[in-house]
């Protein structure tokens, strides 16, 4: 008589099964489906940039309030988006790892478009924070399920290729949202205010990709830990189905089943070995990566005046730079899974410091834009790594929590590193803000060199026991 295998035994084979699928139209839709809602992460991020000028020329905002936390002031609006964020990730990042990541990424996206909505017809400072701030948890909450749930399905030799493409994707909304600001923000169309539009276009763009992605499966690796045998089979034969009729071939026979331990995790387990070390790393890699990511992606037009460039062109060259944002991750889809994870973010490390210092020296039009395109590839480049990496760190019944938890951070880093920017371009100009960013990248890239363990063509759970 046979024996019915144990819910860790059950969990390694699904694994194992899931790990030796090709890539295929099948898997490539699902990431392009779960790439098009995580594009409104950048979109919400960049959206403080591009509409704040709308804002203060509404009269509900002002550019100099009487401290950071009036909540008439452009700062507190920047704040509340970036606490929303934190809150998300830091708060609700649990939530996918005990009711599954389908059902969290579905409403994740529906509450950012029905707050954001409702934020574009707010007449009072007050009521756009506190609907910013609202939507911005949905968002941050969004980005760190796509985080856990891709891996889960990709296999182990394609991780990196399709996590470029996922940020490709995503990116694709930094020129989008720099083009409806520079349009629409001086505008009033339809005699509407061109900020509400911008919006409205975010919070509508939202709802189609919900819409789009209700088809999307649960993780059989989720599913498989949680006890739901037959969901997990269910799904795992409608996926090989599909991946086999795209292959027009049989697939491969599975690996031997991969040792997954048992229980439903904790969010004290993050913190305690052998998990402890990683989550130490990664904390610390995201307080340093934003300073480079959010302050030079922000603060472009800011920095480009400082150069002695007029508030037109700088908005100019702003936008010529942002066009560069796709084409970073496009291009990284040839190295993704060539290189070795960490080595990839240590390299795009040094790209930053050094292509931001010589940004900074610049005198020509030609050369300022150069580097601030090679800048923003570099960004891109470690951008698509990290988030590749963080999701590959930890075992998937704490998955969610963990990467949460260190993503959190970020945020907390972008919301600072905004104020520091400012000082060090009030007392240094460019160079400084430079240097600033170039101190950063030196931590970040002794931090990940030194401690971050390898993970290139392996297996999640593999990874996760080391």
């Amino acid at each position: 008589m046979t024996t019915a295998p144990s819910a860790p035994e059950f969990a390694g084979r699904i694994a194992a099964r899931l790990d030796r699928l090709p890539l295929t139209r099948t898997l490539w839709r699902l990431v392009l489906l779960m790439s098009l809602g995580g594009a409104f992460e950048f979109y919400d991020i960049f959206l403080s940039t591009y509409i704040a000028p709308g804002l203060i020329s509404s009269g509900i905002f002002t550019s100099a309030a009487a401290s950071l936390f009036s909540i008439n002031g452009i700062g507190f609006f920047v704040f509340c988006t970036f606490a929303g964020m934190f809150l998300g990730c830091m708060g609700f990042g649990f939530v996918a790892d005990r009711f599954g990541r389908r059902a969290i990424f579905i409403s994740s996206l529906l509450w950012y478009s029905v707050c954001t909505a409702i934020m574009a017809f707010q007449k009072t400072a007050a009521g756009v924070d506190a609907w910013r701030f609202l939507a911005s948890i949905g968002v941050g909450l969004e980005q760190v399920t796509i985080d856990t749930y891709l891996p889960e399905f990709v296999p182990p030799k394609s991780r990196g290729k399709t996590f470029a493409f996922n940020q490709f994707v995503q990116f694709c909304a930094v020129p989008v949202v720099a083009l409806l600001g520079w349009l629409l923000v001086p505008a009033r169309p339809f005699g509407f205010d061109g900020w509400r539009m911008v919006a409205l276009i975010g919070a509508v763009g939202a709802m189609i990709a919900w819409w789009l992605r209700r088809g999307l499966p649960e993780s059989p690796r989720w599913l498989a830990l949680h006890g739901r045998e037959h969901q997990a089979m269910q799904t795992m034969r409608e996926l090989e189905a599909s991946v086999e009729a795209d292959a027009r071939s049989p697939l491969p026979p599975p690996g031997p089943p991969v040792l997954v331990l048992a229980g439903s995790g904790t969010f004290g387990e993050i913190f305690r070995p052998p998990h402890a070390k990683r989550t130490l790393v990664m904390s610390v890699f995201h307080l340093m990566q934003t300073v480079a990511f959010y302050g030079f992606g922000s603060w472009v037009p800011t920095l480009l005046i400082a150069k002695g460039i007029n508030i037109t062109t700088s908005l100019q060259y702003s936008f010529i730079i942002a066009i560069a944002n796709p084409i970073g991750p496009l291009l990284g889809m040839f190295v993704a899974d060539r290189m070795e994870r960490k080595w990839q973010i240590v390299s795009a490390g040094v790209c930053i410091g050094v292509f931001i210092y010589l940004f900074a020296i610049q005198r020509s039009a030609a050369m300022v834009i150069l580097f601030g395109v090679l800048v923003t590839l570099a960004n891109n480049w470690m951008s698509f790594s990290f988030h590749n990496y963080q999701g590959e760190l930890f075992p998937t019944r704490i998955r969610a929590r963990a990467v949460g938890f260190v993503y959190s951070w970020s945020r907390v880093s972008a919301a600072f590193a905004g104020l520091l920017i400012g000082f060090f371009l009030k007392e240094g100009g460019t160079p400084a803000v430079a240097l600033f960013i170039a101190a950063a990248m030196t931590i970040m890239i002794v931090t990940i060199g030194a401690f971050g363990p390898k993970t290139r063509h392996r297996a999640l759970e593999e990874i996760s026991q080391e």
